[in-house]
Parts: structure tokens; sequence; C-alpha cells
């Protein structure tokens, strides 16, 4: 069994230093033109791509830059002028989709490192060794594998290194092709800058028809005033008798709004098969996101290489970040029972609510910046990067010594006793209040 390499997502400075300080052996982050994600990236000048990049080797550690847009002419003509000041920076791969671009950057930089980005759709053998007679040193596959294709793929093409995305936000498009964004927004997701349509609120509305039978909002209003939930089923005309259920209840309806990805569980058996990188997902996610995520699958990839059997607390763990439901993606068709509680995503707000940033700390004092509401007396978790400890905090006080009965919310700095047995790392570290 190999060790895999635990790849975790860098959309900003602080991002990257989370993920390391939280266990990570490599992050991802992107120039914003030519990646899939455009907003919360702070890599927008060279300068700080070299930071970033200096600071992951200084560690040891790498750092890959995405490049994986799916461009039209007017970026191919540009490309490998932008992208020869970010290569000086040393970059340890690049995570490439397109093969136009690929063929460029092998010509001009024939020593260049390349992985095939997700947004390929390497679903087979012969796809991950025709990738591999171009060149390119690792395939991250489809997400729309089983564990036994995975395994194939291994063994028919033992040249290549594998990358698995195994924690983050599933598309409800194939590996993240889609036009939904750009059809009803005119943003396109393959340019970066997808809007997550498919994951909106949507309600029925009070209508009637124009003059030309167009459906128009009535009323003045476009929510229907006393809402009882809803069961519909959608048929296309073209399919007479194939129907799609709809339910809307006093949320609304999703129905194109996929579960996220959780895959903790497969670890052992990834490792087994060996894949050489397991990627966690969310480039536009918090810094506590990347701080709880690494830290578990950190603990899970140790334990599995040490042969200890699988923690489902780590699954409980996962649960405390809010989520969309969990599934375990394609890897398996059928669930064994110990797995089936964990399917119903029962708590979408999560299990644990981040209420602050530790900025300070004495032999008395826990110093918070304030996220989020909470009171003493609450029951509280501590994450640092050298542990967790759950504790109550009986007393909180402002920063003159004045006595507070709660920390109200964002914009608030206070302070509460230091609890006992605290690991001694708090750099990186967040307070949470457990909600259940």
């Amino acid at each position: 069994m190999i060790s895999p390499e635990l790849l975790a997502p860098a959309g900003t400075q602080a991002h990257l230093e989370t993920a390391f300080a939280y266990g990570a052996d490599a992050v991802y982050a992107g120039q914003p033109r030519y990646s899939l994600r455009v907003r919360n990236n702070s890599f927008k000048d060279i300068a700080a791509l070299g930071a970033g990049i200096e600071r992951a080797h200084t560690l040891g550690k790498q750092f890959y830059l995405v490049s994986n847009i799916a461009p039209h002419n007017t970026k191919v003509q540009t490309y490998l002028r932008d992208l020869a000041p970010a290569l000086e920076m040393k970059p340890d791969a690049l995570i490439m989709s397109d093969p136009g671009l690929i063929m460029l950057v092998r010509e001009k930089w024939p020593d260049q490192p390349i992985h095939l980005s997700v947004q390929a759709n390497a679903v087979n053998w012969a796809t991950v060794e025709f990738w591999r007679r171009q060149g390119l040193s690792r395939v991250i596959l489809s997400r729309e594998l089983a564990l036994s294709e995975i395994r194939e793929i291994r063994e028919r093409v033992p040249g290549m290194e594998l990358e698995v995305f195994v924690h983050g936000a599933l598309c409800m498009a194939y590996s993240g092709r889609c036009l939904l964004s750009g059809y009803m927004n005119h943003r396109d997701a393959n340019q970066g800058t997808c809007t997550n349509a498919c994951r909106w609120n949507y309600k029925e509305v009070q209508h009637s028809h124009d003059h030309t039978g167009d459906l128009i909002a009535t009323s003045g209003s476009a929510q229907v005033e006393a809402f009882e939930p809803r069961e519909m089923l959608l048929e296309e005309p073209n399919r007479p008798g194939s129907f799609i259920p709809a339910y809307e209840d006093e949320h609304g309806t999703y129905i194109m709004n996929s579960r996220d990805l959780r895959a903790v569980q497969h670890v052992a058996e990834l490792a087994k098969i060996g894949v050489h990188s397991l990627k966690i997902e969310g480039r536009t996610k918090s810094t506590y996101y990347v701080a709880r995520t690494t830290q578990v699958y950190r603990r899970a990839i140790d334990n599995a290489v040490q042969g200890k059997p699988f923690d489902m607390g780590l699954m409980d763990e996962l649960e405390a970040l809010s989520n969309r439901g969990y599934t375990e993606g394609f890897l398996r068709r059928h669930l064994p029972q110990e797995y089936q509680t964990y399917e119903q995503g029962s708590s979408f707000l999560g299990t644990q609510q981040v209420v602050g940033a530790i900025s300070d700390d004495d032999d008395r004092w826990l110093t918070i910046e304030v996220k989020n509401r909470f009171a003493p007396g609450d029951p509280l978790e501590l994450v640092t990067p050298a542990g967790n400890l759950r504790f109550t905090a009986p007393t909180m006080e402002n920063l003159n010594g004045g006595s507070l009965d709660c920390a109200p919310g964002s914009g608030y700095t206070v302070r509460i006793p230091r609890p006992e047995n605290m690991p001694d790392r708090l750099d990186h570290s967040y307070l949470t209040r457990i909600l259940s």
C-alpha cells in the first residue's frame, strides 16, 4: 500500500497556509483567466502566485497550477504569453484539460509536468494510456468511476499517476461540463464563472398567460402567498409515459441539486489500489472548510497506511461542516448497512458552526475574532492543527475586561478562559459551537 498524497484547495494564501498546517502534502490554485474558479482567487498576479509557490516549496510541499479552461481563440492567443511568467515561478505541475493548449505547452516547455484535469473526462484505461504516451505525468480521473474501474485503470496503465476526488461539491453535469449557468445567467461555467444555478431555490409562482401564450407572473408577487407542500410529475411531450418526480416544500424545489461527495470511508481501498493522490474540492470554500476536511482526510490516510481499521468517527466529524447531504458518488452502487444512516444528510447546516478564529492567547485567555454568535456555557470545540478539544467557557469578557453575556456576531473580539489540556499550537485555529 502506498501513502497517497493529500491534495487540498488553495484559492488564497490563507487557504494555502491552512491546508499545510492541517497536513496537506500539496495544494492547487489557478490563474483566474485560465482556470474554472474566477471568484475568491487571490493568485491574480505573478507576485502572489510566486509567494504561494515559494511558501509551498519552503515547507517541502507541492503547488499545482490549474489551467483547465475550455479556451476560445481569443484565450489561445494570449495563453502562452501569460503562462510564461507563471512557469518561471516553478509550479510543480500544470493541471490542464484542453488538448490544444497541452500541445502548445509540450512544444514550448517539454519538461514541464502536466496533470490531466478532471474536466477532460478520463473514464477508461485507453484514455489514460493515450495521455501517458503524450508525456503527461498524472491523470485526474473522472468522478463518474467505480472503485473496480479505477482498479482496472491502475493495473492496465501502471506507469501513470492517478488522482481521485474524495470530498467536495458534485455537479449535476458530467464532470462539470455544463451550459446551465451560461444559458440562465450568461456566465459560462466552462470559462470559470459558474453561478451554480442548478443549486438555487426554485419556487412555484402564481401565473397566467399573455397574448402570445407565454407565462407571466400575476398579483404583483412572484411568490405563492399561502404555501402547501406539493408533489408533481413532470412529463416531456416527446416521451409520453416517462415521468420525472418533483417535490416542493416550504424551502422550494431543488431538482438538479447534487449531494456533496464524501469518500473518507474509501481512503484505505484507494490506497491499496495505488491511487497516487486524493483530492479535496473547494477552492471557493472557507479556510475553516479547508482546515476541517484536510484534518479528517490526513488522519484517514495515516490510519490506512498504518493498517488501522476505519474510524467511523471521521464520518461524524465531516457532518460538522455545512453540506447538501453526503453521497459517495459513483464509487459503489450498493451501500452496506452500517453506512445507511449517513446517507440521509441529517443536518444541512452541519452539526457545528464556526463562531470565531483564535487571534491570540496567553496563560489565562483565548482571544477570539468572532464570526457567529456564542455565549458562556455553549458546548464548544477548539479545532487546531495539533488536535481538537471540546469544552465549555464559563465566562466571557471584552478586551477591556468587561463581562459579556454573549458574543453577538461578526465584528466583535472577545476573550474566554483558556481551557485545560489545550494543544500548544494555535496558529490557524478555530472555535466552533456544537449544535447537536
